[in-house]
């Protein structure tokens, strides 16, 4: 194939490809930032997974709600959180998403429909069933889509809550990222049985395992569940084989991980598959046309979070503890 016809299909191919550079991107400069000592504590990128947060969120609506994991960046973006906002969030500064409190790891943009990443392995399981069941309560059409790890499959808040989600026809759809690593550890050999999606099968959730590589691919998954989602209720299971190349925190160099396997990752790239099917298409100027367009946005971010102030010392329980009526 040489070109694409469909011009709706041109824009949306350009449109998932910018959010993953914008997500790539974003989450270099705040790898530099932090080696330079500009961001404190630790980072988890999502590098090489970018293709699952901007395939399902592109199936998503403003008034739709997601949650995350510590491995949050790429979610919070897709969903359309402020760039410079999440910078500013990472530097520690009052202009952050959570005014500089919560870090990378609890990266919250509530105007965007991001209820907040977390630091707790599934723990974004149950914020996201109960945020569905209170939808359902307020007469809201909005969906939620649920982003965890394989390695919070193994955890208790993933049958309690898929459970729920069935029991109850709540309008969820529940995304396992399974870059094949639960921290340091092969997912493999600590999951027994056929696997996530058969997991929520087993609940008579409708699951689909799909190609998390593949931004196109999880693109068209997410749209069809989310339609089904919308028209008959929920939930839905995605279940999306991906690939982290980065270790499971900016520290870690990834020893354990079988360098074979890893070099044959590397070539599955996400962004690298899209460009070349982009190029194929003859949009290599495109292509050009937004790596310039998402570098001018990063620098800006970097820009306006090195210039932001950090909170005030005496702000430091505000909105995060409730300490009564001031004196």
């Amino acid at each position: 194939m040489t070109d694409i016809d469909n011009n709706n299909e041109r824009k949306r191919a350009l449109a998932l490809h910018r959010t993953m550079l914008s997500i790539r991107r974003f989450e270099e400069a705040a790898e530099i930032a932090q080696r330079d000592g500009e961001i404190p504590g630790t980072l988890h990128l999502s590098i090489g997974q970018e293709a699952v947060a901007a395939g399902v969120c592109s199936a998503l609506e403003p008034a739709d709600l997601i949650t995350s994991t510590h491995r949050g960046h790429g979610h919070s973006i897709a969903k359309g959180a402020s760039l410079s906002a999440m910078m500013a969030e990472l530097f520690g500064r009052v202009t952050g998403t959570c005014k500089g409190k919560g870090g990378s790891m609890h990266i919250a943009d509530f105007s965007a429909g991001m209820l907040g990443a977390n630091g707790v392995v599934g723990g974004g399981l149950g914020i996201a069933v109960g945020a569905a069941q209170g939808l359902r309560v307020r007469g809201s059409e909005a969906v939620t889509a649920c982003f965890f790890g394989d390695g919070a499959v193994n955890r208790g808040p993933f049958l309690e809550s898929l459970n729920w989600a069935a029991t109850f026809r709540l309008p969820v759809l529940f995304v396992c990222e399974d870059n094949g690593y639960a921290a340091f550890t092969e997912t493999a050999r600590l999951t027994a049985g056929a696997g996530p999606a058969a997991r929520a099968e087993s609940l008579g959730i409708q699951s689909m395992v799909v190609d998390g590589n593949d931004v196109l691919a999880v693109a068209d998954a997410a749209a069809a569940m989310v339609e089904r989602l919308r028209r008959e209720g929920g939930p839905a299971f995605i279940h999306a084989q991906t690939y982290r190349l980065r270790g499971h925190t900016i520290a870690d160099q990834g020893a354990y991980r079988d360098a074979e396997r890893h070099s044959r990752q590397e070539l599955r790239d996400p962004i690298l598959l899209m460009r070349q099917r982009l190029t194929d298409w003859n949009l290599s100027q495109d292509v050009q046309r937004l790596q310039v367009e998402v570098e001018t946005e990063i620098a800006a971010a970097l820009v306006a979070a090195r210039e932001a102030v950090f909170p005030e010392p005496a702000s430091i329980y505000a909105e995060v503890q409730d300490i009564g009526a001031p004196a």
